[in-house]
């Protein structure tokens, strides 16, 4: 199977898994990105059984309204059921990078909200240990530089991703050299701390609840290693 493949895989996958877990009045949380566009695709078919989403970037929120699936503001929901995205990088802890696609920030805010949260992946994001895909840290615009020094300091090697703004309006800056990062949760909790960053690609200190992840040889489901 060719990548694409393996995506529209992992997601029937993620749909069988959701459909047992919600109820009529359940939220789905949507994620941003090639594989979670899939399952918006495929979800499509049942959303009848569930009351609506919520979405982490507006391309998917789009997505989601043309299917006629209901997008509700996260504010004005009191639970969501499962939390359904991609990953960029997913090690056997079932720690992440993600934000390639530039939502981390919306992204992780769904996922502290949710309940559960299934990551779906193919074969190429899994990995020992994280850093080989440069790190997105969404940045306050006007920090750019004093960021970018500070990042430099932890041992990273930042570039400015130019003429992209996040739904949030603002940049991002992605963190190479950082391969291998030795502690995930410490340096996702050390670039938190720089001043006008909002958050990092780093989703260490709250991973995934379960990764389903595409093979040439069918889905592999992971929980998370000690």
């Amino acid at each position: 199977m060719d990548q694409n493949q393996l995506k529209q895989a992992v997601a029937k996958a993620a749909v069988e898994y959701t459909l047992t877990k919600i109820e009529a009045d359940s939220i789905v949380g949507i994620g941003t990105g090639s594989t979670a566009n899939c399952f918006i695709d495929q979800i499509a078919e049942y959303k009848h059984l569930f009351q609506g989403t919520v979405a982490s970037s507006e391309g998917s929120a789009e997505r989601l309204r043309a299917h006629g699936i209901p997008v509700f503001e996260l504010n004005a929901v009191s639970e969501v059921t499962i939390y359904i995205d991609g990953a960029d990088e997913a090690n056997p802890h079932l720690q992440l990078i993600k934000g390639g696609g530039a939502a981390l920030t919306r992204e992780k805010i769904v996922t502290a909200a949710a309940n559960e949260f299934v990551c779906i992946a193919d074969e190429s994001k899994w990995v020992e240990h994280l850093g080989n895909f440069p790190l997105p840290v969404e940045v306050i615009p006007m920090a750019r530089s004093f960021v970018a020094r500070e990042l430099v300091k932890l041992g990273g090697d930042p570039v400015w991703r130019e003429n992209v703004l996040t739904d949030n309006g603002n940049i991002i800056l992605d963190v190479h050299h950082l391969h291998p990062i030795a502690s995930a949760c410490d340096l996702e909790q050390k670039i938190n701390q720089i001043t006008g960053v909002v958050t990092n690609g780093l989703f260490a200190i709250k991973p995934a609840d379960v990764l389903f992840l595409a093979t040439q040889d069918g889905i592999i489901s992971h929980r998370p290693t000690d």
